[in-house]
């Protein structure tokens, strides 16, 4: 179906549902989700609500937040404690089921005191096809997933963004920082803090669609096949900026940035 047909049946979905929470990121998914919300419903109708925690970096926050005043919606900040939760930091795989259960059951209780009818995320429809037990919560909590909903995949929400002129288009996709931790491993500040500085170096240096992955003091770095090269370019600095932050050993991952790499050792032990 060409997703000018799915951005209708996104239209009528999110008619049908009146009025709106939506847990916002300002990622690719969710932006364009709130974008299409505030168009179908006006403003008295939509909020978005970002949780800040420290799985979740400032600059993201920041970039949430000017977008949503672009969007010209309410918008609000919450607080989520996700280190309060043995659950979490103990890393098992169904660690994003914890983290979510305790997000919507906020959003929930905040979508009663602003009287709207329902809550939404952004995830989309090829979401459903990798180990995600965050969706499993929204389902527990009757949260609705409207581009999941109407088929709407990545390239479709990427091109529909440029399209409606949403500078997200073609922003990297995000992920929180615990998901670069391999299952297992405890999650600590100090890691998470790790993780961030590293990135941030990263793009500092021009690179997109990488992740740093921390297994405890070795950083495996994930950039894109084409981008092997400039990592070799600028050795010398990564080495000595991640030594820095507290690495012992770091090194360059062959296969290159794919998304849910941590997933792939749980597809391993099923087969």
């Amino acid at each position: 179906m060409p997703s000018g047909e799915k951005e209708k049946k996104l239209e009528e979905i999110i008619k049908e549902l009146g009025s709106i929470l939506i847990a916002y990121s300002g990622g690719v998914d969710s932006t364009y989700l709130l974008y299409k919300a505030r168009e179908v419903l006006g403003r008295e109708n939509v909020v978005a609500v970002t949780a800040v925690s420290e799985t979740f970096q400032t600059a993201e926050l920041e970039k949430a937040s000017q977008l949503a005043q672009k969007i010209d919606v309410v918008h609000y900040q919450i607080t989520t404690n996700e280190f309060a939760s043995p659950e979490f930091t103990s890393n098992p795989p169904e660690r994003c089921y914890y983290c979510k259960t305790e997000l919507f059951s906020k959003l929930k209780t905040m979508a009663y005191k602003y009287g709207v009818k329902n809550i939404c995320d952004g995830a989309n429809y090829e979401d459903g096809g990798d180990f995600r037990p965050g969706l499993k919560a929204a389902e527990e909590l009757g949260v609705r997933s409207p581009l999941k909903e109407a088929k709407l995949n990545k390239d479709d929400i990427r091109t529909l963004s440029r399209e409606a002129g949403l500078e997200t288009w073609n922003h990297p996709s995000a992920a929180c920082l615990a998901s670069r931790i391999p299952y297992g491993e405890t999650i600590t500040r100090e890691k998470l803090n790790m993780i961030a500085a590293a990135e941030g170096f990263l793009s500092s240096l021009g690179f997109r669609n990488f992740r740093v992955r921390c297994h405890d003091s070795l950083a495996r770095i994930e950039v894109m096949p084409t981008a092997i090269n400039h990592i070799t370019t600028n050795k010398e600095d990564i080495i000595q900026e991640f030594k820095k932050l507290g690495f012992t050993y770091i090194t360059v991952d062959l296969q290159g940035f794919r998304s849910g790499s941590m997933n792939e050792n749980l597809k391993q032990n099923e087969g």
